[in-house]
């Protein structure tokens, strides 16, 4: 929904000469709430659904139109309006992330048309709190998503021979429902997009992209060689690192559920998971330096704070991952660790309150898409081996065709040409 709210209430009433009590809930819609169907409102609408003897009636209410309760089909309607009253709230509650900012492109502040909407507005998936930073730093909104998309190709990556892999499922909640469930999955998913917001916008405020911004002020480190140079212009991992932390942690801060319940301990789980992700590239951020001098002789030397490569950083993160520390949440709203006996897992560390699925089948209550189709190593023992994979269903065996570049060979001055081989090649997928 966007622009207008809405709430539910459960009014009860009576009917008849015997007084029986009925329930009716009303569903309000306020100014440019939008339906599932993309029907706007330009009046404040009220529909009203109750269920009286067996018959379900609504009435429409807009501000000088009154309609009185009509009688419709009791049961098959009664069964329709409850499925899209469901579907909807269902809907509701898988509410748009910010990750979507990674399938959908975001317009630059230069590319705005003078009396366009705010580019906030049309963003889908921000939080109350995100949109607010959304108006404030309107030209960070791109490297975001930029972001966001490196976080989520890593996170491919990294699980591209397990049996999830981190697969999109639409633009808007993008993993879909798999993200509901305060999984090992979910909480690298959360620690790698948020290491994708601190490179995008530590990278994008050395290339003076960003206003706000510019390149990294960091200290010169005291192991550094004292006829070494230190300048040039390094990423802004200090600046990166808080304004990921602002936009990120936003949405969950602006939660609030009771102490100590299942909702605050995903809550804690997810600012934990963010935090280790942010904290990630920061730790990794090196030196890096370049040589000066007549043909080479690297006399003198300018040095600056580099990022890592990415790939680093999810090779990091994936560690963390398969040494998650499984939690659960007290009554005084903290997590603590399920097994006492393991150690207390640091800031710089995954954590999860749910069991992951087996992801062997697909089931839409979980949101597993299952393995079925999916290439499989016939010879491998690991997660990518047909075995494991497949989930014992076994694996049907095809020939394809792949090319590849060979006999390549180098010419003066200065390329390298190669021809192209076919190989017929054997592969597995899963039944």
């Amino acid at each position: 929904m966007s622009g207008g709210r809405w709430r539910l209430e459960r009014l009860n009433f009576f009917v008849g000469s015997q007084q029986r009590k009925h329930q009716c809930v009303f569903l309000h819609l306020t100014p440019g709430a939008c339906l599932p169907l993309s029907a706007e409102f330009p009046h404040r609408l009220s529909l009203h659904f109750c269920f009286l003897q067996g018959a379900l009636l609504w009435k429409l209410s807009v501000p000088g139109h009154w309609a009185g309760l009509r009688p419709t089909m009791p049961s098959l309607l009664l069964l329709f309006t409850a499925a899209l009253l469901s579907s909807w709230v269902q809907l509701l509650i898988e509410a748009n992330s910010w990750w979507s900012l990674a399938m959908n492109p975001v317009q630059r502040p230069e590319m705005f048309i003078i009396g366009a909407q705010p580019v906030c507005s049309q963003l889908p998936g921000l939080s109350p709190g995100q949109r607010k930073l959304c108006q404030l730093y309107q030209e960070h909104m791109a490297y975001i998503g930029e972001g966001a998309k490196t976080g989520i190709k890593e996170c491919q990556h990294q699980f591209r021979q397990r049996r999830w892999n981190c697969s999109t499922v639409d633009n808007a909640s993008v993993f879909g429902r798999v993200m509901q469930i305060g999984s090992r999955e979910t909480a690298f998913t959360y620690a790698v997009s948020a290491a994708g917001v601190v490179n995008a916008i530590s990278r994008a405020c050395r290339e003076g992209e960003l206003s706000t911004c510019g390149c990294s002020r960091t200290a010169r480190p005291k192991d550094l060689p004292r006829d070494w140079l230190w300048g040039g212009c390094g990423d802004n991992v200090e600046y990166g690192y808080r304004f990921a932390k602002e936009f990120v942690d936003a949405r969950e801060r602006e939660k609030n559920f009771a102490k100590g319940s299942e909702e605050q301990g995903r809550v804690l789980m997810n600012l934990q998971n963010n935090e280790a992700g942010r904290r990630a590239v920061y730790k990794m951020a090196d030196v890096a330096c370049k040589c000066h001098g007549v043909s080479g002789s690297c006399s003198l030397k300018t040095c600056w704070l580099q990022l890592a490569e990415f790939r680093k950083v999810g090779d990091r993160l994936k560690e963390k991952y398969d040494s998650a520390a499984a939690m659960r949440i007290t009554r005084k709203g903290r997590l603590e660790l399920v097994n006492s006996r393991f150690t207390q897992p640091t800031p710089e560390d995954l954590v999860y309150v749910d069991p992951s699925p087996d992801y062997c089948l697909r089931n839409e209550s979980t949101g597993s898409l299952g393995t079925q189709g999916r290439l499989c190593n016939k010879t491998s023992e690991g997660m990518d081996g047909c075995e494991l994979m497949c989930c014992g269903r076994g694996y049907n065996q095809f020939k394809s065709m792949q090319v590849e570049r060979c006999h390549c060979k180098f010419h003066w001055c200065c390329f390298v040409k190669c021809k192209k081989c076919a190989e017929i090649v054997d592969q597995y997928i899963c039944k």
